[in-house]
C-alpha cells in the first residue's frame, strides 16, 4: 500500500496497543517499516533479531493494529508476507505529570546505541519564551519535521529527528542541587 494511502494518523488508545509501542524492539521494528514495506526476513536483519523473535514482534504489533500485511507473495511454496505500518504516523497519549514518556525514552535508547560520527547533532537549549514565541517555535519545529518527512526517500540512510519544546516543571530559584541554570 503506497504511503499515500495509508491514513495519517492512529491514535493509541488501548492497553494492548500501548504495551507494544512501549518496548525498544518492537519501536525500531516500525522504524524499519515507516518508508516501505518489509518480510519477517528483512525486519530481522535491520533490527538484528532472530527471525522468531522478529516474528513474535511483528505479531503483537499486528494484533494491536499498528502494522498490517500489505501484500503477500509465494516463494518456494511458502507465502512470504510484507508489512507495512497501519498509519503514517502514530499518536500516543500524554503519558500526564511525571510519567515516563515512551518516545523520549526510545529516542534516547537509540541515540545511544547510534554510532558516534561529526554528522550527528544533540543539543540542549535553555530559553525563555513568551508564551507566543513559545506556540510559534512548536510550530516551526513540528513544520520543520514535516517539511524534511516529505522528502525522505527510502533508498537513503535513516536518520532520526527528536525534539521535546517544554516548560520545566517548578522549582525553587536554583534547582534543588542550588545551582542556577547556565
Amino acid at each position: 500500500m503506497p504511503a499515500q494511502d495509508l491514513p495519517e494518523t492512529i491514535r493509541v488508545t488501548t492497553e494492548e496497543q500501548l504495551r507494544a509501542v512501549s518496548n525498544l524492539t518492537r519501536h525500531r521494528i516500525m522504524a524499519v517499516l515507516r518508508f516501505e514495506p518489509a518480510t519477517i526476513t528483512q525486519i530481522a536483519e535491520r533490527v538484528g533479531l532472530a527471525k522468531g523473535s522478529s516474528s513474535y514482534h511483528v505479531r503483537l504489533l499486528e494484533r494491536a493494529g499498528l502494522v498490517k500485511v500489505v501484500r503477500t507473495r509465494k516463494v518456494r511454496g511458502v507465502t512470504e508476507r510484507y508489512y507495512a505500518m497501519a498509519a503514517r504516523s502514530i499518536v500516543l497519549p500524554e503519558p500526564g505529570e511525571g510519567g515516563p514518556n515512551v518516545l523520549m525514552r526510545h529516542a534516547v535508547a537509540d541515540l545511544e546505541a547510534a554510532p558516534i560520527e561529526p554528522e550527528r547533532q544533540v543539543r540542549m537549549a535553555h530559553l525563555r519564551l513568551t508564551e507566543e514565541q513559545f506556540a510559534e517555535l512548536g510550530t516551526r519545529l513540528n513544520a520543520l519535521a514535516d517539511e524534511y518527512r516529505e522528502l525522505s526517500d527510502p533508498a537513503l540512510p535513516d536518520a532520526s529527528l527528536v525534539f521535546a519544546l517544554f516548560r520545566p516543571a517548578p522549582h525553587g530559584r536554583g534547582g534543588e542541587d542550588g545551582a542556577g541554570d547556565p
